[in-house]
């Protein structure tokens, strides 16, 4: 069993599980209906993206110490006592069941789902 963490909308592997939307909006111009079978997500978990205050501060950052910054804002939000537990029943689930989460971005090394990856992995998540 485990967690994968992936591009939202990309095709799913055949055990994947169940897909979480870690991201702060649904996708534009697609109904709700539509989520799961376009390859979104099946639940959305936008309580694990970054703040609304802290988005353009990733949009923005052109430089890996931009970025950098970024990361460890976002991981300050992750650290709150709400977020953290959540993180925690994440990992748990991951050691006995198949699931992912996910943002839109297309490189993962500039995406908030880095960071989560790291926390994880940090709680001991089965990752793949």
């Amino acid at each position: 069993m485990s967690v994968r963490i992936v591009q939202l909308g990309s095709a799913r592997s055949d055990d994947e599980g169940l897909r979480v939307g870690t991201v702060r909006h649904p996708p534009r111009g697609v109904p709700k209906s539509e989520y799961a079978a376009r390859n979104f997500y099946d639940v959305w978990l936008p309580q694990l993206s970054p703040s609304a205050e802290l988005m353009p501060m990733a949009r923005q950052a052109s430089t890996p110490a931009e970025f950098g910054k970024f990361m460890r804002q976002f991981k300050r939000e992750m650290a709150s006592p709400d977020n953290s537990h959540l993180l925690d029943v994440l990992a748990a689930l991951s050691r006995t069941t198949n699931f992912s989460v996910g943002c839109y971005c297309e490189d993962e090394s500039r995406c908030h789902r880095s960071v989560l990856r790291a926390l994880l992995a940090e709680r001991g998540a089965d990752i793949l």
